[in-house]
């Protein structure tokens, strides 16, 4: 009986301990975000314990009855890193503990600025933006600015001139005119810059590129129709160098050679660094179909420039970035003699300075700031293009008067920026955007021989107000009106734009968007270019009735990327409608003594249409795919003469229905990488003008699709005595050598007949030296 007694008497003093220790359990509680926005459905839990929860919609939760002791917290979601936390539980306490997760890949999420000229994350921008990092163009093996942008959905690059091969963007089917290319932020792309900048421009200056597609003259003014493209430049962010270089070979005939380096320093409390950079490239002339004229031409160029920045203050910001490019450019005969000399050639030297300066200071306790910003750039240029005569008086006047010419073109401009945030806006968040901006752009080419002379200065003060107003998390209406008073044009031009961003979670985004936009009536890229055609020299003069280009678009999209700890799986669907009014066209109006004279009108209306779809995935961040494919139609609403002697036509030229890319990358650890690229483009509609020897007489033709593949594969050593690390790489850029096969031969050639791929197949190889 006693013995039962003492075991009754043990489990009642287990009971009432237990019972008193159950009275002074604990509790911990808090809340789950990214980015401002509640996490719901995180598991939260204490790591070997039974102890467990997940949070609400808000994003809170609660776990209690806690003993007292010492934890390992941690939280998980789908599509974010783990975090987790070392804790005490005392007696009597109930811990609050908040938490912010990030996303399991940070690509999804990146800073951008150009959709608002205001700093937001990608997936809470009310305009889809795009964006090629500097990993992204190492990985094609991108020489320049020119080769990294076909990489990427809705724009298209291609080569327009056989003797100097200047290239042009087109972005949703629109030519290059239509887009609007800014150097960090800054519309400083003049017209001369746009014929062959996007090939000067090194890729080893480039941090970023971000891309918008669909009309943004509401923030950037003129020409910002078909989109709007971004060149960031690297800026100072910690100690390191890089040296890289590499050699090409173009199909077995002609040499390519590139050296670059980068160094950045940045002082120990982070408040102001440097970055250097310098590029040198010599490339050899190249002949494809043994008729000794080039198809590629011989480029020498070296570039080098700085950006710097300084925090004077904690709330303050200086940046400023200076870049010069020069570059010798020839191609045409294939002989060893002054560019007047030879049978037909095109000679170019340019000079080219990019400077910027920003100024930034944020005050009303982060909630407003004051930007400034100046920016120029310069190009001086001389040039020669020209074919040498058959009859002996011309011959006696070609020598007498050679055609050389000269260019000068610069562009300034100046402005300021507020920003003010609103918290509390009608049940929401609003950021509103105040700015006004000068842009001056003087453009001189001038060719005595011709008698060709461009002499042209625009000025453009724009004004523009925005509103970004997050109405509830979820939903987003960007807004915002540009005022423009340019000297061309009469009458005030007013550009608005509205956007609307719903969000399902952290995994969809509903946009859907209408923007105006403009071309005012002056001269572009493509009209200061001089081409070889019908056995003379071709033109482009501007019309003296010349009206401003108006367009409207409307654009929707639906983004999706489902992410895990392991796995991205992604989409973007998006159909796009852009119409043109007034829209400029190239009329062929006779010849003169030294060919075909074209001349700038006002067409019919025109409409650009269509889809654009991206895929996507990311496997432990070993495995990445990207790519994305264009269906379009581009066609004016009264039919086109593009050649006085041919039926005129309602399609665009050089614009193809189907256009699309594709890129693998393979990356199975921190020492190999290799990365498998596709560029496909579909038929096109091109004008070919008779004069050489193969082709006689004047047609429209269409061109055949073509397929190109591309492979690159490295591996890095690293060294640890150095602190710093080797890689070796080399690949085959088209490698099954898809390239255009009917090039014109000789002197008369049409040199504006060309299409395809930029280069034939293309041999590398290369070793790069980088701090860790």
């Amino acid at each position: 009986m006693h013995t039962y007694m003492k075991a009754i008497f043990v489990i009642l003093f287990f009971i009432l301990s237990s019972a008193n220790a159950s009275s002074q359990e604990n509790s911990i509680f808090g809340k789950i975000i990214s980015d401002r926005l509640s996490v719901e459905f995180a598991n939260v839990y204490l790591v070997g314990t039974s102890y467990g929860t997940t949070t609400d919609i808000n994003g809170n939760y609660t776990l209690s009855g806690i003993p007292k002791g010492t934890y390992d917290l941690e939280i998980s979601s789908v599509g974010y890193l783990k975090s987790s936390q070392s804790i005490s539980i005392k007696k009597n306490q109930n811990l609050n503990l908040d938490f912010e997760l990030i996303p399991a890949f940070e690509q999804l999420n990146e800073i951008v600025v150009t959709g608002t000229k205001t700093f937001k994350r990608r997936t809470n921008s009310p305009v889809m933006v795009n964006v090629v990092n500097s990993q992204t163009l190492d990985d094609v093996q991108a020489c320049n600015l020119s080769e990294g942008l076909k990489f990427q959905p809705g724009l298209r690059v291609e080569t327009d001139c056989q003797t100097c091969n200047y290239t042009q963007l087109r972005m949703n089917g629109l030519a290059g005119g239509y887009s609007q290319i800014l150097i960090n932020g800054r519309p400083i792309f003049s017209p001369l810059t746009g014929l062959y900048g996007m090939e000067q421009l090194p890729v080893n200056m480039i941090d970023k590129i971000e891309v918008i597609r669909g009309g943004g003259s509401s923030l950037y003014g003129s020409s910002a129709i078909g989109g709007t493209v971004n060149v960031i430049t690297k800026i100072p962010k910690k100690n390191a160098y890089e040296l890289n270089y590499f050699y090409q070979n173009i199909n077995g005939q002609s040499s390519d050679q590139n050296l670059s380096g980068n160094a950045t320093i940045v002082n120990d409390n982070k408040k102001s660094g440097i970055s250097f950079f310098i590029n040198h490239r010599d490339r050899e002339i190249y002949d494809h179909n043994d008729d000794n004229f080039s198809e590629i031409p011989k480029i020498q160029n070296t570039s080098f420039g700085t950006n710097f920045f300084v925090l004077p203050k904690k709330n303050q910001k200086l940046e400023i970035s200076l870049s010069n490019i020069n570059e010798f450019r020839y191609g045409g005969e294939m002989v060893d003699k002054p560019a007047y000399l030879t049978l037909q050639s095109e000679e170019r030297t340019h000079n080219v300075w990019l400077g910027s300066a920003d100024y930034q200071i944020n005050f009303n306790n982060e909630n407003t700031s004051l930007i400034t910003y100046a920016a120029w750039q310069n190009t001086k240029r001389k040039h020669y293009t020209g074919i040498f005569p058959d009859d002996s008086l011309s011959i006696q006047n070609h020598l007498l008067n050679a055609p050389y010419g000269t260019s000068n073109t610069t562009t300034l401009q100046g402005g300021l920026q507020v920003n003010h945030r609103i918290s509390n806006f009608i049940g929401g968040s609003n950021v509103f955007t105040f700015g006004a901006e000068y842009v001056v752009d003087d453009v001189f080419d001038n060719i005595e021989a011709y008698q060709y002379k461009i002499d042209q200065v625009t000025k453009d003060l724009g004004i523009f107000v925005q509103s970004d107003w997050e109405i509830f998390r979820s939903l987003n209406l960007l807004s915002g009106v540009r005022i423009d008073k340019h000297n061309l044009l009469d009458k005030i031009l007013v550009s608005p734009r509205a956007s609307l961003l719903y969000k399902i979670k952290n995994t969809t985004q509903f946009r859907l968007g209408y923007g105006t936009g403009f071309r005012a009536p002056q001269a572009f890229d493509t009209d200061l270019h001089i081409a070889f055609a019908g056995g003379g020299i071709s033109r482009v003069q501007l019309s003296p009735d010349l009206e401003q280009e108006n367009s409207q678009s409307i654009n929707a999209s639906v983004n999706y990327d489902k992410p895990t700890e392991n796995f991205i799986l992604g989409y973007t669907l998006e159909a796009f409608h852009t119409k043109l009014k007034n829209a400029f066209f190239q009329a062929p109006i006779g010849e003169d003594n030294f060919g075909e004279v074209f001349e700038k009108r006002n067409g019919s209306d025109a409409t650009v249409q269509g889809f654009t779809l991206e895929l996507r995935g990311n496997y432990k961040q070993k495995i990445q795919l990207e790519s994305g494919f264009t269906l379009q139609n581009s066609r004016f609403a009264e039919a086109v003469k593009y050649i006085e002697e041919v039926e005129a036509t309602r399609d665009f030229l050089r614009t193809p229905n189907q256009y699309g890319f594709a890129m693998l990358s393979f990356m199975p650890n921190k020492k190999f990488n290799a990365n498998l690229n596709y560029v496909y483009t579909g038929p096109m509609k091109l004008a070919h003008f008779g004069g050489a020897p193969n082709q006689l007489s004047d047609e429209l033709i269409i061109s055949k699709s073509f397929n190109e593949f591309s492979v690159k594969a490295g591996y890095t050593f690293p060294s640890k005595i150095l602190s710093s690390s080797l890689e070796l790489y080399g690949g085959v850029k088209n490698i099954f050598n898809a390239y255009q096969d009917d090039f014109d031969i000789g002197k008369n050639r049409d040199s504006n007949y060309v299409y395809g791929p930029g280069l034939p197949r293309v041999f590398f190889i290369g070793m790069k030296i980088r701090a860790k």
